[in-house]
């Protein structure tokens, strides 16, 4: 299906482009036909459903974990929309990369594969569940089976010998960044736990959730004004932090404590809520109320993951305001402004592989420059402005509700023991190459830079 470009909007996005976006975020109808045309724009990236490739995988330069963030951001958007365009594409994503223990670690992925990669994948197979996206066939995984299987496996992988808990950002030892534990694969768990919590009414979930929060404070990844930190080694108890603050970190906790809230209703919750909504806003939002990602955008430096964190706060902002309807009028005018903003920045062009959809309708980066491209482009810019342009069919009034349960409709068949052990998956590795070493490099080069990047925007701000 092509995309479908409205005809007439309050925002032009390139003035005399022959198919540039259009958006009037009063219109429904017309909300719908721009987020159309960005999703045709971000699926053209994708290559996993062309014959000889492989179902659920990204081209290079992407990574595994981004091609399930993507999935999980058309399980919303077929939600939102009703558009099913995609669903066939995204059902043979989902399952394909489920892997052989139906658990999302595929054979092809395991020498590289972290605790957050398998989050984001399990995090899409939650939100399939939740919003009762159309169940695959009786012998294939289930969404909420999947998602208990990641769970399960992430209680098995929780490490009390260092730092008193906590996941490892990798899984195996032999993956760079085994000795450094960071808040996005521990937010993965947390935010797996609480919905699941939620789901299933199964309390054991919310013990994890509890105890998941509870560290995070303990080993101030989460200080007491709510800033989320990336991470930290090891070797040293967890007690020297990347200061580094991405918005996904903050996104992922706050939608967490939302649903922990609202299952429990607890004024416990609610202030951690509060806390975090709270801070989120005044950290990464401007006086536009237009979201920067500090550590690497001011300075031109994201890399292509980080090129997709906002739209993951889009995402939880815009899920949290369901979760917790106190937080609505604080969280969703915001969700509109960056969606205005975004839709705005897309009206660009540029030649394929670089972008492959109708020009003046590539996606830029840094939605703080208004109509004026940045030349940014990729499946992060385009999956973020889909985010957001999307959510803003979040109504306050709307009769639409919030994540189903298995009391409330959801039809999702789970798996309380699904999962596998870590041992049973230890790959045979041949010999390292020096491609390998080299790559290697690159990657420590990466996480340094970020680091410092993050260190050297809280000195600024302080």
């Amino acid at each position: 299906m092509g995309p479908r470009l409205g005809a007439t909007s309050v925002f032009t996005l390139l003035a005399g482009a022959a198919n540039a976006i259009t958006v009037d975020f009063a219109s429904d109808d017309s909300i719908k036909d721009g987020a159309s045309t960005v999703a045709f724009g971000l699926l053209k990236y994708y290559t996993g459903n062309e014959t000889g490739d492989t179902p659920g995988n990204l081209p290079d330069p992407y990574f595994w974990w981004e091609a399930g963030a993507m999935f999980g951001t058309m399980v919303d958007y077929w939600f939102y929309t009703g558009d099913e365009s995609y669903n066939e594409a995204t059902t043979q994503a989902l399952i394909h990369q489920s892997g052989d223990d139906r658990d999302f670690m595929p054979t092809n992925q395991t020498r590289t594969l972290g605790n957050d990669d398998q989050g984001f994948w399990a995090m899409a197979a939650m939100s399939a569940a939740e919003n009762n996206y159309p169940n695959p066939p009786a012998d294939q995984p289930q969404w909420l089976a999947l998602t208990q299987a990641v769970f399960n496996e992430y209680v098995d992988r929780w490490d009390e010998e260092t730092c008193g808990g906590g996941l490892r950002w990798q899984i195996f030892t032999f993956n760079q960044g085994f000795n450094y534990k960071n808040s996005i694969s521990n937010g993965c768990f947390f935010n797996i736990a609480s919905r699941l919590h939620r789901y299933t009414g199964n309390e054991t979930y919310g013990n994890w959730a509890e105890k998941i929060w509870d560290w995070m404070v303990d080993v101030e990844f989460i200080d007491d004004k709510f800033n989320v930190y990336d991470g930290a080694g090891v070797e040293e108890q967890c007690t020297k932090h990347s200061a580094a603050q991405w918005t996904y970190n903050a996104g992922i906790f706050m939608h967490g404590a939302a649903v922990m809230y609202n299952v429990t209703e607890s004024d416990t919750w609610k202030a951690r809520v509060d806390g975090i909504v709270n801070r989120t806003v005044d950290h990464f939002f401007d006086d536009n109320g237009i979201v920067i990602e500090h550590p690497c955008e001011p300075f031109l430096q994201c890399n292509f993951d980080q090129q997709s964190f906002k739209g993951y706060l889009m995402r939880w902002m815009a899920a949290t305001s369901l979760m917790a309807p106190f937080t609505f009028d604080t969280l969703m005018p915001l969700v509109g402004k960056c969606a205005a903003a975004a839709a705005l920045q897309c009206s660009g062009s540029a030649a394929p592989p670089d972008y492959k959809g109708p020009d003046g309708t590539a996606c830029g980066f840094r939605w703080t420059e208004g109509d004026k491209f940045d030349g940014l482009v990729g499946v992060g810019q385009q999956m973020s402005a889909l985010s957001a342009i999307q959510y803003t069919l979040i109504k306050k009034t709307s009769n639409r509700k919030a994540a189903v349960t298995a009391d409330t409709g959801g039809t999702s068949e789970g798996d309380p023991d699904a999962g596998a052990s870590v041992e049973s998956k230890l790959p045979e590795l041949p010999p390292i190459t020096t491609g390998e070493r080299v790559a290697a490099g690159f990657v420590t080069t990466a996480i340094l830079f970020s680091v410092l990047g993050g260190s050297f925007f809280v000195m600024k701000e302080g």
